[in-house]
């Protein structure tokens, strides 16, 4: 049910990257606009997982997925308005901080508690909710564009999300399994002090850091995608289905970078997406032709697909379950403040430019970055510094 509940709430945001050229076509031609609006809603489902989370330890998992339900569909609701201001705030606050938020973080901690064997495969199959999502809904959502409009698309679907959520949560999400956090600080607080042979919030911030330029790139292709194949001559309609392709391989993929995980561990999947991603998206850069992007759509999606819920498993192999519940958000308001920074990013330089070239170019040089403070921590770790574990 976590996975389904995942699919439809992170619909909301692909309409507005489907609806990029047509939302921008209002606004003065500026992509910019409403690739800040995409941005916005990435920053506001990491913010609104610090809030919520904290949030949902209190009142648990099943009330703030309803009420997340309710405010996507008043966020799309106010983004139907027309105005800047009122796309930003309805598709940030709303649906980004109060929707999608009171959902996604409190997830990942939410099903990592009801596993001790195969943690990294649970964390990967909830976490493909979002790329089902951009699987399903572009294809769908082009259509109806084409026929309703922008518009009349938010708001049908922020009506269907609540119907099916609502009901679901209210039945199926019950509480997790409590902790044994007696016997984890017992045992380990001698450790407490050191992960990798370093203070653990310089090691989380590393993680932190790199996340933010893991999901530059990783946003790029999913926020641009479409507009990038309507500049080439390529139909809507195809590059609706290049999205699909993208987000779809990300979606099958993701379960054999769950099965990996679970097996060489988080850090080590995580440089080896990186590694992928990166050779993904410097193929972009030179790519114009419908197959090639097909293909390429297709390698960014299977490299993107494990860096997430591996450095999610990272995190739980690193530091003790009882820090969890502020952990896991901030360290997915620090990746969606990358997604962030790449669909809005990518958005100002093709203003500049008028081609998305030299987006492309600064998302492998973010993703350089990322690869190499992954490989500093996978190298601490190799080393004679033990990870520090608790369950």
């Amino acid at each position: 049910m976590v996975l389904v509940i995942m699919a439809l709430s992170f619909g909301g945001p692909w309409i507005t990257i489907v609806a990029l050229k047509a939302i921008a076509a209002e606004m003065g031609g500026l992509r910019s606009i409403p690739s800040l609006a995409s941005s916005l809603s990435w920053v506001g489902v990491g913010a609104g997982g610090i809030v919520m989370g904290t949030v949902a330890e209190k009142v648990g998992v099943r009330w703030t997925t309803m009420f997340g339900s309710l405010m996507i569909l008043a966020g799309l609701a106010l983004s139907t308005f027309g105005g800047a201001w009122q796309l930003y705030l309805g598709q940030g606050l709303l649906m980004g901080v109060l929707g999608i938020g009171s959902m996604n973080a409190p997830f990942y901690v939410y099903v990592s508690r009801w596993f001790d064997r195969h943690r990294g495969s649970a964390l990967a199959l909830i976490s493909s909710g979002a790329y089902m999502a951009g699987a399903v809904w572009p294809p769908i959502f082009e259509r109806i564009i084409s026929h309703f409009g922008w518009r009349q698309t938010m708001l049908s679907f922020g009506v269907l999300e609540v119907a099916v959520v609502l009901p679901l949560a209210a039945i199926f999400l019950r509480s997790a399994p409590e902790m044994p956090l007696p016997a984890g600080r017992l045992a380990t607080s001698h450790r407490a002090k050191r992960v990798l042979g370093w203070p653990p919030n310089l090691v989380f911030a590393l993680l932190a850091v790199a996340s933010v330029f893991c999901c530059m790139p990783m946003a790029m292709p999913q926020a641009h995608l479409p507009a990038l194949c309507s500049d080439l001559g390529i139909a809507a309609s195809h590059g609706a289905a290049m999205l699909s392709v993208l987000l779809g391989t990300a979606f099958v993929s993701r379960q054999f970078w769950g099965w990996i995980s679970d097996r060489f561990g988080g850090l080590n999947t995580v440089l080896v997406g990186s590694a992928v991603q990166m050779l993904a998206i410097s193929a972009f850069v030179v790519t114009q032709d419908e197959i090639g992007l097909f293909t390429v759509a297709a390698a960014s999606g299977f490299g993107f697909a494990g860096i997430i819920p591996a450095n999610i498993l990272a995190l739980r192999e690193l530091f003790p379950a009882s820090e969890a519940y502020w952990r896991i958000p901030t360290f997915l308001l620090c990746s969606g403040t990358g997604m962030a920074v790449g669909a809005w990013l990518a958005g100002v330089l093709y203003d500049h430019f008028g081609f998305y070239a030299p987006a492309f170019g600064a998302a492998v040089a973010a993703n350089a970055v990322n690869f190499a403070i992954i490989s500093v921590l996978v190298l601490r770790q190799r080393s004679r510094f033990g990870p520090y574990v608790i369950a």
